[in-house]
């Protein structure tokens, strides 16, 4: 796979409430189906610890992330209902994170900047 020079990947933690993470896991198969759509989409999916789940998924450019922000966000809506995001971080070149610092402010991300990157052909 060749990644894009304006990667950018997004980090969200979540922690369920307590007896919901079997309805959380029942809505991965939703947000795969939505996020299977989007053009600009790299790789999408989910891990989980106990009852932390992790999304990891990454997108070409800032727009992939805020028009995948936008098709999943009804979907996103109902989990936050029954978990709470506790971090969330943004790592990808500074141009890029800079487009995304205003929209996505209200959810106090940790950036991380990009410095020296190789990805495998």
């Amino acid at each position: 796979m060749s990644v894009p020079s304006n990667f950018v990947s997004i980090h969200p933690y979540f922690k369920a409430h307590p007896g919901k993470l079997p309805a959380i896991k029942a809505a991965f198969p939703a947000f795969i189906e939505k996020t299977a759509t989007e053009a600009r989409n790299l790789f999408y999916g989910f891990t989980v610890n106990g009852d932390e789940i992790f999304c990891r998924e990454g997108y070409a450019g800032a727009e992939g992330v805020l028009a995948h922000l936008d098709n999943v966000g009804a979907l996103l809506a109902e989990v936050l209902k029954i978990s709470d995001l506790i971090r969330l971080e943004v790592h990808g070149p500074a141009e890029e994170l800079d487009k995304l610092k205003e929209p996505l402010a209200h959810l106090k991300p940790a950036w991380f900047v990009a410095e020296e990157s190789f990805y495998g052909s």
